[in-house]
């Protein structure tokens, strides 16, 4: 196997095209850069160079092992620096899962921060219901996910990211949308309801049913996506229950209707990651979450 030097000193010379010269370049004397290029055509097996007293040129061997050579060369410049950088959490990678409310609300900013102030860690996303995000984490597929409560605090660390209001979307030409006082409790009972799937949306269904007596007979769909339910409701089959955010997605002919007798902002969305996590891409990303969070409350 050729050396780390041998690769170097072939890249100088191949570049320079002149023994002299590279081994200025290299701050050596010619006679050993000549060895080491005997050295690394005997261990490759073919000849690199071809040289007598008035030039120096590249074989087609030489040409193909040059590519390779500077790569290697580079790779091994760059290795103690990426390596510091790594530990110091500025390169690397960030596996992040979300929900698909939290993707048209939270998701952007945070990726705008990522990119501002850790511009070469690399981003993976999901899209993944809390569920599965938990899963993920603990299997080490995932390094943070922005999920929904209630998870194990004694394998996961959090901060709550932020609070939003519950409201009721309904089609924009619904008499709900044209009363002139409160909507109440009430004034839903005989409504047709798109209801969140008590299993992939399971955090939604008991946020709702906690909250508001439900008719389950008015129940007309049941779906696990916000968009989908928005969806439905552009499309006059029913009104649903949505967080205030679902207002960004601008899908027309739906009005969003605030209910007095929801308390404020019960709708929560955490930054969960696992308390055994050693990626310090991570570690750096949760300092920023945190500044962030400090710095909102400042306010």
């Amino acid at each position: 196997m050729f050396t780390l030097d041998q690769a170097r000193s072939f890249v100088a010379v191949a570049e320079e095209l002149h023994f002299g010269r590279a081994a200025e370049r290299l701050n050596m004397t010619q006679p050993p850069l000549s060895r080491q290029i005997q050295k690394l055509e005997r261990t490759v097996g073919v000849e690199l160079l071809e040289r007598d007293n008035r030039r120096v040129a590249l074989t087609a061997a030489g040409q193909a092992f040059l590519q390779d050579a500077r790569r290697l060369v580079i790779a091994a410049e760059r290795a103690p620096d990426n390596a510091r950088r790594i530990a110091a959490g500025q390169l690397g990678e960030l596996r992040i899962g979300f929900t698909a409310a939290s993707g048209f609300s939270l998701l952007g900013p945070m990726l705008g921060e990522i990119s501002a102030q850790m511009p070469q860690v690399h981003v993976d996303l999901s899209e993944m219901v809390t569920s599965e995000q938990v899963v993920a984490l603990l299997d080490g597929d995932l390094d943070l996910g922005l999920a929904r409560p209630p998870f194990d605090e004694t394998l996961f660390e959090s901060a709550l990211l932020f609070s939003e209001g519950l409201v009721v979307a309904v089609p924009s030409d619904h008499p709900l949308a044209q009363l002139n006082r409160s909507l109440t409790f009430e004034d839903l009972r005989d409504e047709p309801l798109i209801m969140h799937s008590p299993t992939k949306a399971r955090y939604f269904y008991d946020l709702v049913v906690r909250m508001i007596d439900i008719e389950h007979k008015n129940v007309r769909h049941t779906v696990s996506q916000i968009l989908t339910m928005i969806a439905l409701v552009a499309a006059g089959r029913g009104i649903a229950f949505v967080p205030e955010s679902a207002k960004l997605l601008g899908v027309s002919g739906v009005s969003y209707l605030r209910l007095p007798e929801v308390r404020e902002d019960p709708v929560q969305l955490h930054a969960i990651w696992s308390r055994t996590s050693k990626n310090p891409a991570l570690e750096r990303l949760v300092s920023i979450v945190r500044g962030s969070l400090h710095d909102n409350d400042a306010e």
